[in-house]
């Protein structure tokens, strides 16, 4: 019976996805694009002739292998997958969940973020048993360095996650800070998590820095590059860390299909490329109509989305649902969110629908 279930689960509000029907769907993050004709049909012969009634064999270790290429993978490091970026925090928790002792002070271990951010660090910490430290952001959606340093040197955080750029609020935070954050971290035995969803979409990346520490992942997304419906994530770090990580992977966690559909993403990513850019060129015609807007505070974006306060978000996001498009009204996500709607960058036609409701929403 019920009762059975976890009382804190039963507590939980599950993850909640907004009816789109009808709608211009714009709350979710997904790129705009779908696949051009002709690669519709290669790709639809493709998944046609697939062996559905085996297992995922070494297909497998070729998107692997695509994946390390395409996100270049420095040596000595490795790679695991994900039924999204959720599974891969999942897996990160399940890993990290080392029970309470009298060698730990009989504390649970600690997954620590700047909030707020993904809910899903918070959820997959409860989830596995863990703690979860929340270091609020200042007013403008910055890192606050020192709030952090002192919140690691409390929590000894097991792993602390840095969303770059950030979700909602959609932007890069200062380099100088990051490091010091990563240091803080290491020097009491935790893991960091570079989270780079929005990566595609961004005019910086820590790729290039990942060298730099052993306590350092990468975890990125295929869904923002343009595969939401795919939902494979990976990760990646240096091999010795990916191997125990992977240890609680479960077996076939990404289908033939999803495998197969990434694959022929990668073999054709200058159509995503180009997608990106478009999306971008939108962000900007986006950001520059909104700040003709008095109403309207615009927050600089370095994703697909953008973050803008106005004086009443749930009067707005009711009167742009009337008139036929669905954004994300983030206002009580968190109190630094006062007011705020998450706006997805769509296509040209579908942001001038979007502006439009907006402004006749207000």
């Amino acid at each position: 019976m019920i009762s059975r279930i976890r009382p804190d689960v039963r507590a939980m509000h599950a993850y909640v996805v907004q009816d789109a029907h009808g709608m211009v769907k714009l709350d979710a993050m997904e790129n705009p694009h779908s696949l051009p004709p002709a690669l519709q049909a290669e790709l639809g012969q493709r998944l046609g002739a697939l062996a559905l009634n085996r297992y995922p064999a070494g297909r497998v270790n070729d998107l692997r292998d695509a994946l390390a290429s395409y996100a270049q993978m420095p040596a000595g490091f490795a790679l695991t997958l994900g039924n999204g970026s959720d599974e891969l925090i999942s897996m990160l928790a399940l890993a990290c969940a080392v029970p309470p002792s009298e060698a730990n002070g009989f504390k649970k271990a600690v997954v620590l973020a700047p909030v707020p951010g993904f809910v899903m660090y918070a959820m997959s910490a409860q989830l596995q048993g863990l703690d979860f430290v929340g270091v609020p952001l200042t007013a403008d959606f910055e890192l606050d360095a020192s709030a952090m340093l002192a919140a690691i040197a409390e929590h000894q955080p097991t792993i602390t996650y840095l969303a770059y750029p950030n979700n909602p609020t959609a932007n890069l935070w200062n380099d100088e800070a990051i490091e010091h954050i990563i240091l803080a971290a290491g020097e009491q035995g935790g893991l960091v998590v570079m989270d780079e969803a929005y990566q595609p979409f961004a005019s910086y990346s820590y790729q290039n820095r990942l060298t730099r520490h052993r306590h350092v992942l990468l975890l990125r997304t295929l869904s923002k590059f343009g595969l939401a419906g795919v939902r494979l994530g990976y990760l990646i770090g240096p091999s010795v860390l990916v191997a125990e990580i992977d240890k609680v992977r479960p077996p076939y966690n990404v289908s033939v299909l999803n495998c197969e559909a990434a694959l022929f993403a990668l073999e054709h990513q200058e159509v995503f490329q180009a997608q990106a850019l478009d999306v971008c060129a939108q962000r900007a015609l986006i950001f520059e109509a909104l700040a003709k807007l008095p109403q309207v505070h615009a927050f600089p974006s370095q994703a697909n989305m953008l973050l803008v306060r106005v004086p009443d978000a749930q009067k707005t996001f009711d009167g742009m649902a009337a008139r036929g498009v669905l954004v994300k009204n983030v206002s009580k996500m968190h109190p630094r969110l006062h007011q705020c709607l998450r706006l997805t960058v769509g296509t040209a036609t579908e942001n001038h629908l979007m502006l439009t409701a907006l402004e006749a929403s207000l």
